[in-house]
């Protein structure tokens, strides 16, 4: 039996070794004419591949602010169809600018999107019965019916319309309803029956491209407002192909460090780690490609932060065989032990973090949606590789002749803490640097430069879109692009300068934080002159690309996803308390972090988002790992044992792995803030941060914090056990004490 499990661990080995190779040669040239699954047909963002740029007008007299916010919503809702990295955005007093990534046919776009108009469904009376604003949603649909393919157009409308279309369809039954977009009539379906649930169906399509067709068109014709197109044009990256060499590079040399890293600790199981990395970049690049996942370079840099979290896993399970071998067991039974005391902790820390990453899905919009894709994708991945292509390494080292001890490292034994003594003063530290960070957010506000609580950049507070045109004979090249760029910071004493261009028009489009009309007026007479020969050059003031409703849908959803990690700690762990200290511990970590932004200034975009998000996701899995020791020596707690010092034993048993996995991670983002491009190193800052304060948080607080909690409840039982155990006489009982205690007066 045991030749047998050899053979298939080491048939395993070799089989996971060729597919590797495999997939890194198709995600490095791909297969085919078309390079089908190379890693350079990865979607990518505006900000490194440009893509197409749409700007509408609205239309109609007393528009109110509202309906252009709405407007705005709702268009980023239907275009992150296209890409979930998406931007919609106004820009001066009446218009909104769509930008898509990742695509180069504008007409294309403007086709499938549908012409902007207004929409009305109209009984054969002509009577009005809807309008667009009440229609929630319209998709097509195909369905078999007795190997019949029907195409449909379900349509869910609001509370308003629902009343409104169930009284029309009640009327009307055998009549038609018809639907009138922008002045035409686009459909006359039959009324078949009363619809009282806001929900239908158009059936009879002829085709889905038919039944498609019909559904953008009611889609777009239900915006708040009507719109009218000015232009579309194909604009360039805004951060340029040096980003990503930079980035890249970054992550090459960060793999090799954290590998190197994990064999100086682990020896052979370290060595098979950095293999089981290998395979998980591999993987990464062949996922994003066939899930059609739009890159970004903060979903790249979070690509290449999810190497050294992938390691988490590894140092888990290998912290674990050198415990199993310190107490004397053999190296096979070590790995057997090792992999199966590990996988709960791992199962769990991932788990949680998953269903964060699936509420961020559905309930968040734009770069969140982008970021939860992103996050998920690489948590099951990291899964695989830990629980399934490191244990097949491990066991086939071990058969290949790495039997002895000594080829798996030592485990280190530090200085025992008391970290229910050290807790206290920890968490004073953390309320001083807390309460630092709100004290520096009305210094920012009355900073002239920046004007608010935190450095907003342009996603979150807009800004002023310079479009500047040249002579049809001027070369717009890399030199003379970084030279604009250098005028802009310069002007408006910001490095937060983001540029496109457009070449068909022969123009350049520099987005700043709003210039004043001297600012304006000197950049226009810098960039006519004979140094910069441009035609001319147009401003407009544009609003934040990331709307207060996107902000809004943000908050919710990572409140939802917290309450839905409390809740599986909570029942994981069969203890509320387990829960509730790491959801406090990552309103902890999140805090912190926004200290550094705070006082270190730093530009708040949509990679602060993604920087939030991250930390959240990275410190509950140190908090998970501590949690699940402590359960563990709790089942074999001696009788001497009090609660502290189980919380401190395992917290010094977890102390090691902590520590080498923020070292991993921390290399990885340490990296990608040498070597990354400017427009990263921010972003690499206060992740650094957060990986430091995630890791001090779990160790000094989160462990301290729930026994805190627990002695206080066991204070509360034995409180309430004290005042309720009494023996109250009842009325008649107590009549009758007090005529005995007459008698006996008399007596």
């Amino acid at each position: 039996m045991k030749k047998k499990n050899k053979v298939k661990i080491i048939v395993g080995f070799f089989l996971i070794i060729i597919l590797t190779v495999a997939g890194g040669i198709i995600s490095y040239q791909g297969i085919g004419k078309k390079h089908t699954g190379s890693a350079q047909n990865i979607d990518l963002g505006l900000d490194l591949a440009g893509g197409v740029s749409i700007t509408y007008q609205v239309q109609g007299d007393d528009i109110s602010q509202t309906d252009i916010d709405d407007t705005v919503y709702k268009l980023q809702q239907r275009v992150d169809g296209y890409s979930t990295e998406s931007e919609v955005y106004q820009e001066g007093d009446d218009r909104i600018k769509i930008e898509i990534p990742g695509v180069t046919d504008a007409d294309a776009i403007l086709e499938e999107l549908g012409q902007p108009g207004t929409l009305t469904f109209l009984t054969p009376d002509g009577e009005e019965v809807l309008t667009g604003s009440e229609v929630k949603s319209a998709e097509a649909q195909t369905y078999e019916d007795n190997g019949t393919r029907n195409y449909i157009v379900t349509l869910e409308l609001n509370s308003k319309g629902t009343k409104a279309f169930a009284e029309a369809t009640k009327e009307y039954i055998g009549q038609p309803i018809y639907i009138i977009y922008d002045n035409e009539i686009i459909s006359y379906p039959t009324v078949e029956s009363e619809i009282t649930t806001g929900e239908c169906q158009i059936s009879g399509m002829e085709s889905f491209e038919a039944a498609e067709n019909l559904a953008s068109s009611i889609r777009i014709g239900a915006l708040p407002v009507e719109l009218k197109e000015l232009s579309s044009n194909v604009v360039s990256a805004r951060l340029g192909a040096n980003a990503i060499e930079s980035t890249l590079l970054a992550g090459a040399i960060g793999l090799g460090l954290v590998a190197l890293f994990m064999i100086a600790i682990y020896l052979i199981p370290g060595f098979c780690a950095s293999l089981a990395l290998i395979c998980y970049t591999v993987m990464i690049l062949l996922a994003l490609n066939g899930f059609n996942i739009t890159l970004t370079l903060s979903g790249l840099a979070g690509i290449i932060l999810g190497i050294g979290m992938a390691v988490d896993a590894n140092v888990i399970i290998y912290t674990r065989i050198q415990e199993e071998l310190a107490i004397g067991k053999s190296v096979l039974a070590s790995i057997k032990s090792g992999f199966h005391k590990a996988s709960s902790a791992i199962f769990d820390g991932n788990i949680t973090t998953l269903i964060a990453a699936a509420v961020l899905y559905l309930k968040g919009t734009g770069s969140v949606k982008g970021f939860a894709q992103t996050l998920a994708l690489g948590i099951v991945i990291s899964m695989f590789s830990a629980l399934v292509i490191s244990k097949v390494f491990a066991y086939a080292f071990y058969y290949f002749g790495f039997k002895d001890p000594k080829f798996y490292g030592k485990k280190r034994v530090g200085r025992q803490i008391d970290y229910i003594k050290l807790s206290k003063k920890c968490m004073i530290l953390s309320l001083v640097v807390i309460l630092a960070g709100f004290a520096f957010m009305p210094v920012n506000k009355a900073d002239k430069d920046i004007g608010h609580i935190l450095n907003y950049s342009l996603e979150f507070s807009g800004g002023t879109a310079s479009t500047i045109t040249f002579e049809d004979d001027v070369e717009m090249n890399e030199e003379l692009e970084n030279k604009i760029v250098k005028l802009y910071e310069d002007v408006s004493e910001s490095s937060s300068v983001q540029t496109q261009k457009v070449t068909q028009d022969n123009q350049i489009i520099v987005k700043t934080p709003t210039l004043e009309i001297d600012q304006r007026e000197e950049l226009e007479e810098q960039l006519t002159s004979d140094d910069y020969q441009a035609k001319s050059v147009t401003c407009e003031n544009i609003s934040s690309t990331i709307s207060s409703e996107m902000q809004r849908d943000a908050a919710i959803a990572v409140a939802i996803a917290a309450v839905c990690m409390l809740i599986y700690i909570a029942f994981r762990f069969k203890d509320l308390k387990f829960g509730g200290s790491a959801v406090l511990a990552l309103i902890h970590d999140v805090l912190v972090v926004l200290t550094v932004y705070s006082i270190g200034r730093l530009s708040v975009g949509s990679n602060f988002i993604a920087c939030m998000l991250t930390i959240i996701g990275y410190s509950i899995n140190a908090t998970i790992i501590i949690f699940d020791r402590i359960r563990e020596n709790m089942r074999s707690m001696n009788d001497g044992d009090s609660l502290a010092d189980v919380v401190n034993a395992s917290i010094n048993q977890t102390f090691t792995r902590c520590v080498n996995t923020s070292v991993t991670t921390f290399i990885m983002v340490f990296c990608l803030f040498v070597l990354g491009s400017s427009s990263i190193r921010e972003f690499a800052l206060a992740l650094m941060a957060g990986i430091v304060c995630g890791g001090y948080s779990s160790i000094c607080i989160t462990g301290p914090l729930w026994y805190t909690l627990k002695k206080r409840e066991k204070r509360r039982v034995s409180s309430g056990a004290a005042g309720e155990t009494k023996i109250l006489p009842g009325k008649k009982t107590e009549k009758k004490a007090k005529r005995t205690g007459k008698r006996q007066k008399r007596r």
